[in-house]
């Protein structure tokens, strides 16, 4: 199996206890800090949910964001400009692939009805490209959505491998380096979060660190 890949991630670890504990579960650690200068010395980036993106970053008025985290915003733009330079492997998760999209000159939607959580995570079926993760779990999956914006206009080199019945990129993947990202949330459908009939997330955790070692 070789050794334990280590990931970076910006932010304090008592907000992301399903992410420490998904990634330690697919064979991973992960390092939360908010001291970025050391973060290229590890094997990969992740870039977790959270609040919006400040609108002006991708040329928009703010209309409908929310929640937003402008030093967030500005640690993890510099993180991604650090990780793509080195080539190493990149993950995002929910706010983590809107993060990866604006970074390489992508639009968000600001709101978009019928993906946000209401009493828990909502459950849908994807379409899924077979030459990108139709291996991890076919191409029919069903995921969580707990989101109120995603992907618009894609940035350069992102192509979109996952989409939602109306739509909706679920997914990306650069042509060219080790980015990749997901729209909906594969730690809580792992371990004790698993739920009958929908995808096993740790299966995502598991092929991205296999890209670490």
């Amino acid at each position: 199996m070789g050794r334990v890949p280590v990931l970076f991630a910006y932010g304090q670890r008592a907000r992301y206890q399903n992410y420490t504990a998904a990634i330690m579960a697919a064979g991973g650690l992960l390092h939360f800090s908010e001291e970025t200068s050391e973060a290229a010395d590890y094997d990969g980036l992740l870039l977790p949910g959270g609040g919006d993106l400040e609108p002006w970053r991708y040329g928009q008025e703010n209309f409908a964001c929310r929640d937003l985290e402008p030093e967030r915003d500005d640690a993890e733009l510099a993180l991604l400009e650090r990780f793509t330079v080195c080539g190493k492997p990149v993950l995002g998760i929910c706010r983590g692939l809107q993060t990866i999209n604006v970074f390489f000159g992508g639009t968000l939607v600001q709101d978009l009805p019928g993906h946000s959580a209401a009493s828990r995570d909502r459950l849908h079926a994807v379409r899924t490209a077979p030459e990108a993760f139709g291996r991890l779990w076919g191409e029919r999956p069903v995921v969580n959505s707990a989101h109120h914006q995603a992907a618009d206009r894609l940035g350069a080199g992102l192509r979109s491998v996952q989409w939602a019945p109306d739509g909706t990129v679920e997914a990306l993947c650069h042509g060219t380096l080790p980015v990749w990202a997901v729209q909906w949330h594969p730690e809580r459908l792992t371990g004790p979060l698993a739920i009958a009939g929908a995808a096993d997330g740790g299966r995502l955790l598991e092929a991205f660190l296999e890209r670490c070692r």
